[in-house]
């Protein structure tokens, strides 16, 4: 090992939070056309990165998403997914990240729906069954539309004022549909060109919609199409469709595939595909296993990007907590990490115990030397 850091984990959290003095003021201009005052940290951690505005503004629709999308693993990718996807579309260099503030809780609530006489904003099908249908078992249209996730991008305009400079919105749809009929439930497989062809008509719709707002008729939006995995699933789903709508348009103006994919390892070895890497990751939970007995089990999560594998993190839940033991511990998994994988991959290794995370091994593409913080 390399690197052994000691850092609090509450300093690490205060000093992203505290404007230091190399920060800028600046006016942000609303929709309204009213001036805020906000204040654009200097540090950017990485080009991947958009900074963000301070104070922090919430989006309107952040508790929905936790009783709508089936995990937690779900949750975050919806977000950092559509974090990618936008990168495409608004650089992280001229643009600065802001969670969603045009659409409301009402609106989510009534899109989220089924379209009715009573709801005519509902963005699911609407049920039509006769009771004749309903008495005879037949089951209704499936809910597609789980959730809708916003985001901001703001940019600076030539007057040194920041205004909003485009929308990103993600449309988390339903791979399964669960429901119950006649006092028995059931769960329903929707395939896959179904979950396409909706999710493009809800995408058009809410373009249409949003264009309808206050200050949003010429703002770039850019649709991500999110399709969730199964509950029971320990890697997230993932978006496989993305599209814009140009400044003044009504719908997407074309639809580009998204070939991203999460594998958990090691996996069951029937996919070609990931056998090097599912060999690579047997060898070093194996390595690892010989260290210690005392603890449950080694899992991995790769994320492919193009049929490429970018990033592979790893968790070793342990049982032991001397301060001595975790410090070798760490060190030799730090040097199985240099041994067994690829150099041109992220690597990220979670040690974690009952008591919360106990080590963090970070190796970034083509260092030979990777970060290694040990909590205290």
């Amino acid at each position: 090992m390399k690197r052994i850091w000691w850092i609090p984990i509450s300093l690490l959290l205060l000093s992203g939070c505290v404007p230091s003095n190399t920060d800028e003021e600046t006016e942000v201009i609303n929709d309204k056309e009213e001036v805020e005052t906000a204040i654009i940290p200097s540090m950017q951690l990485d080009d991947q990165f958009y900074r963000t505005l301070l104070p922090y503004k919430e989006s309107a629709t952040r508790g929905k998403i936790v009783n709508r999308l089936n995990s937690r693993y779900d949750i975050t990718e919806t977000e950092n997914g559509l974090l990618r996807l936008s990168q495409k579309q608004f650089s992280p260099d001229d643009y600065y990240f802001q969670e969603g503030q045009k659409i409301t809780d009402e609106d989510v609530t009534a899109w989220l729906q089924r379209v009715s006489k009573d709801n005519p904003l509902g963005l699911n099908l609407a049920d039509n069954r006769s009771k004749k249908q309903k008495k005879a078992g037949d089951r209704p249209p499936a809910e597609l539309l789980a959730h809708v996730v916003e985001q901001n991008y703001l940019v600076k305009t030539a007057e040194d004022k920041i205004r909003l400079g485009g929308i990103s919105v993600g449309l988390a749809l339903n791979s399964s549909y669960y429901g119950s009929e006649n006092g028995s439930s059931y769960e329903e497989e929707i395939p896959q060109a179904q979950i396409e062809k909706e999710g493009k008509r809800m995408a058009n719709e809410i373009v249409k919609r949003l264009r309808e707002k206050e200050g949003l008729a010429d703002v770039p939006i850019v649709i991500g199409l999110f399709k969730q995995n199964a509950g029971n699933a320990m890697v997230p789903g993932t978006y496989f469709s993305s599209g814009a709508a140009p400044a003044g348009e009504e719908k997407i103006a074309g639809w580009n595939p998204v070939n991203e994919t999460f594998v958990l390892f090691p996996t069951s070895g029937g996919d070609d595909n990931y056998r090097d890497i599912d060999t690579a990751f047997r060898n070093f939970k194996q390595d690892v296993e010989v260290y210690f007995s005392n603890f449950t089990s080694v899992i991995g999560t790769g994320f492919y990007k193009e049929n490429q594998l970018k990033e592979l993190k790893i968790e070793v839940p342990i049982q032991f907590y001397g301060a001595a033991e975790l410090i070798g511990f760490t060190q030799y998994v730090t040097g199985l990490v240099m041994e067994h994988f690829p150099e041109d991959i992220v690597i990220e290794v979670s040690v974690t115990s009952t008591n919360g995370p106990e080590a963090l091994i970070l190796k970034k593409v083509d260092e030979t030397e990777p970060f290694v913080h040990i909590y205290e």
